[in-house]
């Protein structure tokens, strides 16, 4: 099989030397990311384009290669061809109706013909004879530039002749690793999946860093989406999935800041860690999902805020977009699934959010937080190469749910104190504790563990993520509490 592949018309406006690097990163990026399928693929490359040449045969690698090559940042659609000698006229005739004869009867039909290099005939030469002769030869019911049933599509290069029988899109944007290098902030939702997807369309490498709200079985499921993206996005190139535990920051913020300014002051931790990580690996830009106003934080005066806490340049791919877009895009790229499982914790917070943080006071709620705790979650932030993440995807617990509370169990309500206040959780005969979402993980090695303790929340979702991750630090006596 052979492909033509069309580079980013962008690329092309570029000049010689920017050109010339941009193609052969490309054709680097398709070696790296076919290579598994075809050590032997060979690609070549000219001025606008890239021949992709393998002689595997097999129908499914040959379907594999077709959809990685549609996910690889740079091309804009490439071409499925067959490739002849350049003849006369009638020779180009007799290759197109080998490929295009049976479709052509009783069809509407035209000829379109790309040409470069030195020839004594024009494109419109070739479309107008070859176009004439298929009509006679295969029954066709006529021709129509405009609106043709049937498209036959050639190229003649030099002494070559292309017959095109099929035509894929490409991503577009430029070739990973010809442009800078990028740290998305990533909360494994709809937002920070499209948003790191449009980066890396555009043809940012880009490293996912994720802050741990919600324990091992969180951080597994933001692992597994950011391992996803990579690998269908961007395999060509190595990047790193950096785990943040911010337990402990979350926590600090719950007990030392105003209801109000959580959000705002959670978000402006999150960026100061990033912009950390991101001058340790020097990296200039920082990446997040936010969309204006979506959210009570991401109003203009608290992204205003928020973002006065760096220097780093911070893009917003989304930043206009609407949510059900986003969401339809997520779908498209196959990360939608991911996020609907995936609590989002930020969001939780602020019972009665500002959407009009000021400075001055903002700086006031933070003199309350001990700036050591953000430290140490720095400190025990992990760096892990995103192809190896995979081996700790591999290691799962299974959860245990009940529907009914026993007498001697404990039942923890992980709410959020304010709804666990408005909505005090009582079970006959059973005793219940609160013991918030942010608090659980450090402090329940403090409880007796001789008894049961069942978790409790309303969607069953955190509940289960913190039930995963205390039964995977050895506590066997957890379970789920989902009342029917």
């Amino acid at each position: 099989m052979k492909l033509i592949v069309k580079v980013f018309p962008e690329i092309t406006i570029k000049s010689p030397p920017v050109r010339k690097n941009f193609i052969r990163q490309l054709a680097k990026n398709i070696r790296v990311v076919l290579r598994d399928l075809d050590p032997q693929l060979q690609v070549t490359g000219v001025w606008d384009n890239l021949e992709v040449k393998t002689e595997v045969a097999e129908p499914k690698v040959l379907q594999e290669i077709i959809e990685r090559l549609s996910c690889v940042p740079g091309i804009v659609h490439f071409l499925q061809i067959d490739e002849y000698p350049l003849g006369d006229f009638d020779d180009i005739v007799a290759k197109c109706k080998l490929h295009y004869g049976e479709l052509l009867n009783g069809k509407i039909f035209s000829v379109r013909c790309k040409r470069g290099g030195r020839h004594a005939f024009s494109s419109i030469d070739v479309e107008r004879y070859v176009g004439s002769q298929l009509r006679q030869q295969c029954g066709a019911a006529g021709i129509d530039l405009k609106k043709p049933q049937v498209e036959v599509r050639i190229e003649i290069r030099d002494q070559r002749l292309y017959v095109i029988h099929h035509q894929h899109p490409g991503l577009g944007g430029y070739p990973l690793g010809s442009l800078e290098q990028t740290l998305v902030l990533m909360s494994g939702g709809f937002d920070s999946t499209v948003a790191a997807y449009q980066i890396m369309r555009r043809g940012l490498m880009s490293h996912f860093c994720f802050f741990n709200l919600g324990g091992r079985a969180h951080e597994l499921g933001v692992m597994e989406v950011a391992h996803y993206l990579w690998k269908k996005y961007g395999s060509s190139q190595r990047v790193l999935f950096i785990s943040v535990p911010f337990e402990e920051v979350l926590g600090e913020i719950l007990g030392k800041v105003d209801n109000s300014y959580m959000g705002v002051t959670l978000k402006r931790m999150m960026l100061r860690a990033a912009s950390r990580l991101a001058e340790r690996l020097q990296i200039d830009a920082l990446v997040t999902g936010e969309a204006i106003s979506q959210v009570s934080s991401q109003t203009l005066p608290n992204l205003s805020v928020i973002d006065s806490v760096t220097d780093k340049l911070v893009l917003r791919p989304l930043i206009t977009s609407h949510k059900q877009d986003i969401i339809d895009t997520a779908e498209q790229i196959g990360t939608a699934e991911f996020a609907r499982h995936m609590p989002e914790y930020c969001g939780v917070i602020s019972v009665n959010p500002t959407t009009k943080a000021k400075p001055h006071r903002v700086v006031h709620e933070e003199e309350q937080f001990d700036m050591a705790i953000l430290e140490r979650a720095l400190e025990r932030a992990r760096l892990i190469a995103i192809d190896r993440v995979i081996e700790e995807l591999g290691q799962d617990v299974q959860v245990e749910e009940v529907a009914q509370a026993l007498p001697g169990q404990v039942v923890i309500d992980i709410r959020h104190p304010d709804q666990a206040e408005d909505e005090p959780l009582e079970i006959e005969g059973v005793e219940v504790q609160a013991l918030p979402f942010y608090a659980i993980n450090n402090r329940f090695k403090e409880l007796d563990e001789n008894r049961q303790y069942l978790l409790y929340c309303d969607r069953g979702v955190m509940s289960r993520l913190h039930a995963h991750h205390l039964l995977s630090e050895g506590h066997a006596n957890v379970r789920v509490y989902r009342p029917a």
